[in-house]
C-alpha cells in the first residue's frame, strides 16, 4: 500500500515539474514557433508549417522540435531544411542568383504592365480625335435627337 501510494506521489510530482515551464523551455518554445512559421508547408505551399495540418507539415514540426532540443541553432536547422527541401521550404528565401526573379519579379511585372498600360493609352487617345461632324452626321444625329424627344412626349 505504501509504495502504491509513493509511486502516486512521484508520478504527481512529475507530472507537476512538466507542467511548469523553465526559462530555456519558453525559450525554445519560442524559437520554435518563429521557425515553424517561418518555414513553407510543401503540400498546402501557401501555409506554414506551424498553421497547416498536413502530415508532412507535422513531420517537419517534429523534426524541427527534435533539432531545437539538441541544442542546433536556428540558422543551423534552417540551412538543414532548404538544402534538403530547397528555397521554396522558406517563406522569405534569401537573395541569391536563384532567387532574384522570386524577389524583383513582381515589381518587374508591375513596371512593364504599367508601361504597356500607359502605350495603350497613348495609342487610343491619338485615334479618337474631336474632328467636327460631317453635315450628314449632324442630319442623322438631329433626327435621333427628335426622335428621343417625341418619345419622351409620348
Amino acid at each position: 500500500m505504501k509504495s502504491v501510494l509513493a509511486v502516486c506521489l512521484l508520478l504527481c510530482a512529475f507530472s507537476l515539474r512538466a507542467a511548469v515551464p523553465t526559462a530555456q523551455d519558453d525559450q525554445l518554445e519560442a524559437r520554435y514557433r518563429a521557425l515553424t512559421s517561418e518555414l513553407r508547408c510543401l503540400v498546402c505551399q501557401n501555409e506554414s508549417i506551424a498553421d497547416s495540418h498536413a502530415d508532412l507539415a507535422r513531420d517537419l514540426r517534429n523534426q524541427v522540435r527534435a533539432m531545437l532540443e539538441q541544442g542546433k541553432s536556428d540558422r543551423e536547422i534552417m540551412d538543414y531544411l532548404t538544402a534538403r527541401y530547397g528555397d521554396f521550404v522558406r517563406f522569405r528565401p534569401p537573395l541569391k542568383s536563384t532567387t532574384v526573379a522570386l524577389w524583383f519579379g513582381p515589381f518587374v511585372l508591375m513596371a512593364l504592365g504599367g508601361g504597356l498600360l500607359m502605350a495603350y493609352m497613348a495609342r487610343r487617345r491619338k485615334r479618337v480625335s474631336d474632328a467636327p461632324l460631317s453635315s450628314g452626321e449632324r442630319e442623322k444625329l438631329a433626327a435621333l435627337l427628335r426622335g428621343t424627344e417625341n418619345e419622351g412626349r409620348g
